[in-house]
């Protein structure tokens, strides 16, 4: 059968449609899936090295990554660097066409990750969207330059047509649109801590002219359904509900599917009692108007992060003898539910699980989460006693007493001021790479299997009932990320803010506050005198009094209402220590492993096909460790000539896997880490995976190497 398999996909010549990788994740379907043959399970370890790119832009300081799925239209290859610029390539060759620089535009900051592009013809122009920040820009594919017909000169500013004034919140676009018609449909990042976030609606745009075509609100207005969900003021200062993670789209049926995420403050909606549609949601809207269709809340009240971390993908399966249209959505507590891609009916049965009580003051948890019976969660759901690792009687010890200082852990434990366990961690279960699927109905996800600690601080001072000074204002807005010790956390890529001094001047942090950089998202919102209070806290130096404090305090006591921007701090009167995961003394998970598996699920019958670790740890390999998995990010794409590619690992290799059976047939080492979704083309009739090797997460060296494989000519 393998040599059948070999022998038909080298006589099988290459479509125009199959040679390129045009959309993110491969097709409108999120599918990650090439039907190109000509690398096979047989062949598959002479693959070589085809040509590299050093797209240049590293920081010296191991905080850039490279998270980027690029595109390749009829031989040129389109990604990003690691500072956020665009380039063109020949994607035969590696040479660089043209390169486009966002921060030659007046105004415009380079911040945040770029994990790739959306493009449009109409069969004479082709025209690439490329987001930086809160800016959408128009390229002309041929020349690299802004066109002049979209928006201003060439690009529009996402800030505007949210239906409020979010000019001083954070917001990116670090995932693409989709493109539908003469429409761009856009999600973007926000803020998720106690500042205030704007709302995540989901709009399109017109392609020419960047004209705002279509508003769904995610978080509803009065007279929209779903209003009743929240607090009446809610959609006036609730932010959050966004869809970060990316689009899918039935352009046949005319739908785009939209994955959100949690609604701001992640881990206390005292401020948002309800249910809190649409947040935590995939929505099926008419893509030509942004009309309802149907919805399903995977997380009620969200308290956990728990977004929904990837773009669901569509694929046909077959269920009760009949092929049906279906869309599959993977979660980050390590769930995949299936529906009817039409109706929204559970292709699977879906079960109601009880879920404690908080016994945060103002907090109420909803009572019960919904959790899919088949298929079998594809990462671990209980971190027990049993769980603890055993790697050495030290690394045990340690976490064994950590452990019995924690909330016994069950799913959906709530946030407290003890501790809470959260397993599948912030980052998944799934994660942004998103998983793969074929036209066999099966479905290809890597997961990390690490457990995390959520700890909630008491954030209330006197002013506004919030912050009102440079420490509180550190605990509300920093220590999320730079913890409370001020230490950073290199596996979140965030520098240590002991003695910065030695490092920045004060101007600069204060410039840093107002702007943002790299992933540091910006804090305009705040007051002068509050970015000054945080600025001397971080520096050692005294607290400048807020004279809007002084008089408030001096007026019989009384306290206006909060509005939005800084003020807004003091409606959340908690914060948390950090993004911590809960690692043994030595470095290493503090369970047992698997630490990272690639899974492959049938979702004809709910049921697994395989299940292997995904990465290694050198040092644990070399004392005789079976392989125990890593974390990882990036996602997984499979091949019609039956294999599956996939980096992710910390390990800072790409690998290839049998798609039938699970088995490692190759690895290469990569310059760095390839936290970043391959693609699979094809110019001429030579087949290449090339992969982002960026790094710069979890603690591993920054990488600026587009590495292209293919087989000898």
């Amino acid at each position: 059968m393998r040599i059948t398999t070999l022998l038909l996909s080298l006589a099988l010549p290459l479509s125009a449609a199959s040679v390129n990788w045009d959309t993110y994740h491969g097709d409108k379907a999120g599918s990650q899936y090439s039907p190109l043959r000509k690398i096979t399970p047989e062949n598959v370890a002479q693959l070589e090295i085809a040509w590299t790119y050093r797209a240049g832009g590293l920081d010296g300081k191991n905080r850039t990554q490279i998270q980027c799925n690029p595109l390749v239209l009829d031989g040129v290859l389109y990604g990003t660097t690691p500072d956020l610029n665009l380039f063109a390539l020949d994607a035969a060759t590696g040479l660089e066409r043209w390169r486009f620089d966002p921060a030659t535009i007046p105004g415009v900051t380079k911040v945040g990750v770029n994990r790739g592009l959306a493009t449009w013809t109409d069969g004479s122009q082709r025209r690439i969207f490329y987001a930086n920040s809160n800016s959408l820009h128009a390229i002309d594919a041929a020349t690299g330059r802004r066109l002049p017909d979209f928006g201003r000169e060439g690009s529009i500013d996402l800030k505007d047509g949210l239906g409020r004034d979010v000019s001083n919140l954070s917001l990116q676009a670090t995932t693409p649109g989709v493109i539908f018609g003469d429409l761009i449909i856009m999600g973007m990042r926000l803020g998720e801590g106690p500042a205030p976030a704007a709302p995540g609606h989901i709009r399109a745009f017109n392609v020419h002219t960047g004209a705002l075509v279509w508003r769904f609100n995610t978080i509803p207005s009065p007279g929209e359904a779903g209003y009743e969900t929240w607090p009446p003021d809610a959609y006036k200062h609730i932010g959050g509900a966004n869809v970060w993670a990316g689009f899918a789209l039935d352009d046949k049926r005319g739908l785009v599917f939209c994955p959100t995420g949690s609604a701001a403050f992640d881990f206390w909606g005292g401020n948002r009692l309800g249910q809190n549609l649409y947040a935590n949601c995939l929505i099926a809207l008419d893509a030509t108007t942004g009309r309802h269709v149907w919805h399903y809340q995977f997380v009620r009240h969200d308290i956990w992060d728990r977004d929904l971390p990837s773009p669901p993908d569509l694929l046909t399966v077959t269920h009760g003898g009949q092929r049906i249209d279906a869309v599959a959505q993977t979660t980050k507590s390590g769930h995949v539910f299936v529906f009817n891609r039409e109706t929204g009916q559970p292709l699977f049965p879906i079960e109601e699980v009880p879920t404690p009580k908080s016994d945060v003051p103002g907090e109420s948890a909803w009572p019960s989460q919904p959790l899919p019976v088949k298929p079998a969660p594809f990462a671990r759901q209980l971190f027990t006693h049993a769980e603890i690792t055993n790697r050495s009687p030290e690394a045990h010890r340690a976490v064994l007493e950590k452990y019995t200082t924690l909330r016994p852990h069950v799913p959906f434990m709530p946030p407290s001021l003890q501790g809470t366990v959260i397993l599948p961690g912030f980052d998944g279960g799934a994660e942004w790479g998103g998983a793969a699927t074929d036209p066999d109905g099966i479905l290809y996800v890597n997961a990390n299997e690490m457990a995390w600690i959520l700890t909630l601080v008491d954030a209330k001072t006197p002013a506004f009932g919030g912050p009102a000074n440079g420490p509180a204002l550190f605990t509300q807005i920093c220590a999320a990320c730079h913890g409370m010790d001020r230490k950073g956390n290199a596996a979140q890529n965030v520098p240590s803010l002991e003695n910065i001094g030695q490092r920045l001047k004060l101007p600069e942090v204060l410039a840093l506050l107002q702007t943002g950089r790299g992933v540091m998202p910006s804090f305009a919102f705040l007051s002068e005198a509050q970015r000054t209070a945080v600025a001397n806290f971080v520096f050692g130096l005294e607290p400048v009094p807020d004279p809007r404090n002084e008089s408030i305090a001096h007026d019989a006591g009384r306290k206006p209402e909060p509005a939005d921007g800084g003020d807004a701090l003091g409606r959340i009167p908690y914060a948390t220590t950090g993004y911590n995961r809960w690692l043994d003394p030595e470095g290493y998970p503090a369970l047992k492993p698997p630490w990272g598996t690639l899974n492959a699920i049938n979702l004809n019958t709910g049921e697994y096909v395989w299940r292997v670790p995904l990465g290694e740890w050198p040092d644990l390999a070399a004392k005789g460790v079976p392989k125990t998995g890593t974390e990882n990010y990036g996602g997984p794409v499979v091949t019609a000539g039956g294999v599956i590619f996939i980096a992710a690992s910390r390990d800072e290799h790409l690998r290839a896997f049998d798609r039938r059976t699970g088995k490692e047939l190759w690895k290469a080492k990569l310059p760095a880490a390839g936290y970043a979704t391959p693609a699979v083309y094809a110019v001429g009739d030579r087949q290449f995976v090339v992969v982002a090797a960026g790094g710069g997460k979890i603690g591993t060296k920054s990488g600026d190497t587009y590495v292209a494989y293919a087989l000898p000519k």
